[in-house]
């Protein structure tokens, strides 16, 4: 766990230098700190209200105890089993297996599911997914990856932005135009390979926390093989329009056909079984 964490660190320590040289670019030292202060504001706004943006652009509606009792149920006891305050719990409508977490903190989480994971999946298939998700809010880990998706997006504009107007050098000199057209092509692959990287980190914790909280590693395992199997041929329309939120996911619902490794939001899926069978025969 420790190993993860200081990977995360650093990754996230590279975007924000990133982030700050292409403002540097722009600017100077002005330039930069104008870049950090445009990168706070960012992730002001998206700390406090990225969950409920989720939330609506996939049409997630809130259950509870009367209208999803099993499923409320099962959240419910797996909260209390990590030591959680009771998230709140949402169902999309849509046919495609997957589940997300998101939420500020731990007293602000909610998990959602989708209609066709609960179908695919068995009660104890399930339990093992929802572990998933209260690991990814108790480790934090929306935080970091909201953080890390809006700077990564910020990076992007920032560096069109030194392609249109111009940049200045620290003694505020034009820069060199072929400069900023590099910046603009490598720096957003560079701030989007940085960010998978950070998911790609967080995913394997979680699975490891998730195993911790059910009780049972072959459950989550089971799932993740069956999500696969069946999620590739089912496409999901909002992840779709928006990309960005596929890196929450406990699978990333556009990875069917993509380019793996670097590329990829979510570590091999056989990785991750393989590593849950080895905690369990552990």
């Amino acid at each position: 766990m420790l190993s993860n964490w200081l990977k995360t660190s650093i990754l996230m320590a590279a975007i924000v230098a990133l982030f700050g040289a292409i403002g540097a670019l722009i600017g100077g030292k002005s330039g930069m700190l104008l870049a950090l202060l445009f990168g706070g504001a960012m992730n002001f706004f998206a700390y406090w209200f990225s969950d409920k943006m989720v939330l609506k652009m996939y049409n997630a509606r809130a259950v509870d105890e009367s209208s999803a009792p099993q499923f409320y149920g099962m959240v419910r006891e797996l909260a209390q089993r990590a030591g959680l305050p009771m998230p709140k719990v949402y169902l999309i409508d849509e046919a495609q297996p997957n589940a997300f977490a998101t939420g500020r903190n731990p007293d602000n989480a909610a998990v959602a599911a989708t209609t066709g994971i609960l179908q695919l999946l068995s009660a104890r298939e399930i339990r093992g997914v929802m572990a998933h998700e209260l690991a990814h809010v108790r480790h934090r880990d929306i935080l970091i990856s909201t953080i890390s998706a809006t700077m990564a997006g910020a990076i992007s504009a920032l560096a069109n932005f030194a392609v249109f107007f111009g940049g200045r050098d620290s003694e505020g000199r034009p820069s060199n135009p072929l400069a900023g057209i590099l910046v603009a092509l490598l720096a957003p692959l560079a701030a989007s390979l940085i960010q998978m990287a950070i998911s790609r980190a967080r995913e394997f914790e979680a699975d490891r926390g998730g195993a911790e909280i059910c009780g049972d590693p072959n459950a989550l395992a089971d799932a993740l093989g069956k999500i696969e199997a069946y999620a590739r041929g089912i496409p999901m329309a909002p992840a779709e329009a928006h990309p960005e939120t596929g890196q929450m996911m406990i699978m990333n619902p556009l990875s069917g056909g993509g380019i793996a490794g670097l590329f990829s939001t979510h570590p091999p899926t056989a990785e991750r079984v393989a590593r849950l069978r080895g905690m369990a025969r552990g």
